[in-house]
């Protein structure tokens, strides 16, 4: 019987050491398990954060050579502007140029372009360049009285200062 209570006593033994073995070669793939999934999230985090930094690199370089261009054709606005308030007998001729700006305005306005507004405002030097001050006690301090030539701006990037005449 001693026997008998001893191999029963080493079976027991025996299946707890497998069990540990078992319980260790669980933990063990667990814990890779884990450091794998850790990795995966650590990886698709940076991959996400890098997709949002590429996309604003292309959006803040799309905006940099819309605002380029839009520069140089600025003058030409001006110019239709100008040619828009020169009185003329030729109501035809006055009528095509205003067709022409408005066309102009509306591609500028579709691409993101506004016009930076000034007359009543208060001087704001990121968006307003002052080419003169004068004194007026019905004006408030720092406010635009007059527009030399317009400015603009997409987004919060101005293209073009508004040239302006500041009050006291």
């Amino acid at each position: 019987m001693a026997e008998q209570e001893e191999k029963e006593k080493k079976e027991v033994q025996n299946q707890e050491k497998e069990e540990n073995t078992e319980n260790n070669e669980l933990q063990k793939k667990q814990q890779e398990l884990d450091e794998l999934t850790d990795r995966y999230k650590r990886i698709l985090a940076e991959f996400e954060n890098h997709k949002k930094r590429s996309q604003k690199e292309r959006e803040g370089l799309y905006n940099s050579i819309l605002g380029d261009i839009i520069e140089i054709i600025l003058p030409i606005l001006d110019n239709l502007e100008n040619a828009v308030k020169v009185e003329t007998t030729d109501e035809n001729y006055k009528k095509g140029i205003e067709l022409v700006l408005k066309q102009f305005q509306d591609v500028l306005k579709a691409k993101g372009v506004e016009e930076i507004k000034t007359i009543g405002e208060t001087f704001d030097p990121e968006l307003h360049e002052a080419v003169s001050s004068v004194q007026d006690d019905n004006k408030g301090e720092k406010e635009i009285v007059q527009e030399y030539r317009k400015g603009y701006k997409i987004g919060h990037k101005v293209i073009r200062h508004s040239m302006v005449v500041v009050a006291n």
